[in-house]
């Protein structure tokens, strides 16, 4: 599929989706502790982006059950919600929401950790995770390429002694949920797809304390990783501007 370029009023309205997503997450951090179900961040969400006048994306994308993707320590990203996934002191959550709004999506995720009693690699993480996302987004202008927005991710991350995931990657948004081009943590620099004025990328690192593999359980959603280890997931939609990039879900 070609790359579509958007004009400053599609970009706007893809701000206008990505505020209401800022809004929801906003939210559901501040609900995160012990005691609560990943269920009981769905209720809400579902509420509020309904509140808000927007409709979820992830609800019935192929065949997707829920407003948002809660994905629970060694869980990467796409993890369910259920009322008997019950958030623990020591456990980390990311919360992945996307919703549409006249036409265009926005989408974005955070990683919060629950209560207070998390070891150094875990905070480390977290933070590493989520500098990653805004040294890709320091890259993300007009003639670098897709190429120099995945290295600076994989070279912040790796340097921390983390590593980032392969098999799920960013990409383009607009008037579809997913549009190319596809926008990977990690490459190498000059490499792929050139930025281009009006390109609107979900930059998504997703970063293992472990190694880098990944897996999917049997309920075909639910991505874990292969060792175990604990990841983190923090996504912003990124307009590439004559002026620089410009952060469309803050």
């Amino acid at each position: 599929m070609p790359i579509v370029c958007k004009s400053p009023t599609e970009i706007e309205k893809i701000h206008r989706s990505g505020k209401i997503v800022r809004q929801v997450l906003d939210e559901l951090a501040t609900m995160v502790k012990p005691g609560i179900s990943t269920m009981d961040l769905e209720r809400v969400a579902a509420a509020k982006i309904k509140e808000l006048g927007a409709k979820p994306a992830f609800k019935g994308y192929y065949d997707y059950p829920c407003c948002l993707c809660t994905s629970i320590n060694n869980e990467i990203v796409h993890g369910i919600p259920n009322d008997k996934r019950v958030l623990k002191e020591g456990d980390i959550v990311s919360i992945d929401c996307g919703v549409v709004l006249d036409g265009y999506y926005g989408d974005s995720a955070i990683t919060v950790p629950v209560g207070n009693g998390h070891n150094e690699t875990l905070r480390k993480l977290l933070k590493v995770t989520e500098e990653s996302l805004y040294k890709a987004i320091e890259t993300a202008k007009v003639g670098n390429t897709v190429g120099d927005v995945g290295a600076a991710v994989q070279e912040y991350v790796e340097a921390a002694g983390f590593s980032v995931v392969r098999e799920f990657v960013g990409h383009g948004i607009g008037t579809k949920l997913h549009e190319d081009p596809q926008v990977p943590n990690f490459g190498t620099r000059g490499h792929g797809a050139r930025l281009r004025e009006g390109m609107v990328l979900a930059i998504e690192p997703m970063v293992n304390v472990g190694r880098p593999g990944a897996r999917v359980l049997d309920d075909k959603w639910t991505a874990v990783t292969e060792d175990g280890s604990f990841s983190a997931h923090f996504e912003h939609c990124v307009a590439i501007t004559q002026n620089g990039p410009v952060i469309l879900t803050q």
